[in-house]
């Protein structure tokens, strides 16, 4: 089940409507238990029991961790936390990549070995699902976080379903809390949350797969040499696509949960208006880029132990979540792409101090557009299939190809995605110093009322589209 299909649209209004006619705050949350046990079963129903079992093992952990006193019976009941939700994300996601790396690995020492192909099916959203128990677990034996009292909240916590299958992160320390007191109606809260979700949809269906999947699926699909304008074109067009499915999800998960009451940060804060590679995530995919952060490169050491060892864990937390990404070592060369970045920037910044005229707001915006240029030619590797294709798109960016590449876009279509991204620029600049609730609040009750109604119609126009969101697969 997808936001962006008329199933969702049914569920979520039978699930709302019932919810908010109960009475009984505990009646109101086994409602959305059990709605989010059918929401996740409509994709794959078996998977459902996987997820119960996650559920229950770092429910079980986390209580014997703050129940226990003795270190060792603390560390141990961690450690089956671990193992157990990376052994199950490690079999279902990285089984025949392992494998397949192996028989390479075999093959380089003149060994010829073809392993076994598994048939593994992933479950979607494991990879989501997954890092939020870790960080319940992680919190409890780090202290800073008491175990659930009710299995059934925590159980909520895991499933709730407008989040479940592709973020954001959320963590228990700020989402459990929520389900102590009950969640009361309000009108305004209701309608800023149904906004953000015709927002959301907006950006997934309208912008990301009718204006701009189009030029990117033609180049990247491409098997011969491109034309450097067609190859422009494809990865801008996906730099915008990624953005806006992306963020369509985040935005209308924020939105769903903010109808019944709960609130989740943001996910996404006008990143492609970013000055330099750090800022660049510290506003995208911010409950990733936190998780990785909190719970991997501090862990490492952080920037406590010198330059060196601070550059080191950057790339080794930006391989890790390039790998988190997806299977393949075009996730990873995307990881390592943005770890050198921020290496170079870490190297920078100690080498030259920063200077009063990088202030001028004429340097942040040159600075931005070479940090949006270099994000997408990383995201090359990040949509490619293989380092060939890589390779072809990024020389015909650069014009290195030794023939003349073939244009495969009409001008309607370049001119298109040229006006989209240049949209989007311009109002993550905008937004960059603020938030889109305080923008709304700034904004004329007749223009919101027109941008909403706007939104809506052209939703209407384009409603027999149901692509699956990127994400997903992740």
């Amino acid at each position: 089940m997808i936001f962006n299909s008329l199933t969702f649209v049914v569920f979520f209004a039978v699930v709302l409507g019932a919810y908010w006619a109960l009475r009984s705050w505990s009646a109101r949350k086994n409602l959305l238990l059990v709605a989010s046990y059918v929401f996740y079963g409509a994709w794959n129903p078996p998977f459902v029991l996987l997820l119960m079992l996650s559920t229950l093992i770092d429910y079980v952990a986390g209580a014997r961790m703050a129940a226990e006193t003795r270190p060792a019976a603390r560390k141990t009941w961690l450690a089956l936390s671990l193992i157990a939700n990376l052994g199950l994300l490690g079999y279902f996601k990285y089984g025949n990549f392992l494998l397949e790396n192996f028989q390479a690995l075999l093959a380089l020492g003149g060994i010829t070995y073809v392993v076994p192909k598994l048939s593994i099916v992933l479950p979607v959203g494991i990879s989501f699902y997954t890092f939020q128990t870790l960080s319940y677990s992680l919190d409890i034996y780090r202290g800073h976080l008491q175990p659930a009292r009710s299995l059934r909240d925590f159980a909520l916590y895991v499933t709730f379903f407008p989040q479940l299958v592709a973020g954001p992160i959320v963590r228990a320390v700020d989402f459990l809390p929520q389900m102590v007191r009950e969640r009361t109606a309000q009108t305004g809260r209701l309608s800023w949350g149904l906004f953000l979700m015709t927002l959301g949809l907006f950006q997934k269906v309208v912008l990301a797969d009718v204006l701009l999947s189009g030029a990117a699926d033609k180049v990247f699909g491409f098997q011969g040499p491109l034309a450097s304008l067609d190859a422009w074109a494809g990865v801008m067009a996906f730099s915008g696509q990624i953005f806006f499915d992306f963020a369509g999800y985040s935005t209308c998960a924020i939105g769903a949960a903010l109808c019944f009451g709960f609130s989740m940060g943001d996910n996404f804060r006008a990143p492609y208006a970013a000055v330099g590679f750090s800022d660049f995530w510290r506003r995208w995919h911010i409950s990733l880029s936190t998780f990785l952060r909190d719970y991997l490169y501090i862990p490492l050491g952080g920037n406590r132990a010198g330059l060196a060892r601070a550059l080191l864990n950057l790339l080794i937390v930006m391989f890790l979540g390039g790998l988190w990404h997806g299977a393949a070592w075009t996730f990873v060369a995307w990881g390592v792409v943005h770890g050198l970045c921020l290496v170079i920037e870490r190297v920078l910044a100690a080498v030259f101090k920063p200077a009063r005229w990088t202030d001028s707001l004429a340097v942040q915006v040159a600075l931005g557009l070479v940090t949006f240029v270099v994000v997408s030619f990383a995201w090359v590797f990040f949509r490619v299939q293989d380092f060939g294709a890589a390779i072809r798109v990024l020389l015909a960016l650069v014009g290195g190809l030794p023939i003349a590449g073939e244009a495969v876009l009409p001008m309607r279509e370049i001119v298109q995605v040229a006006l989209v991204i240049g949209g989007l620029l311009g109002a993550h600049w905008t937004l960059r110093h603020t938030t889109i609730e305080q923008f709304v609040s700034r904004t004329p009750r007749w223009a919101l009322t027109g941008a909403w109604s706007l939104m809506l119609f052209t939703l209407i126009l384009t409603q027999g589209n149901g692509n699956a969101f990127i994400y997903f697969q992740f």
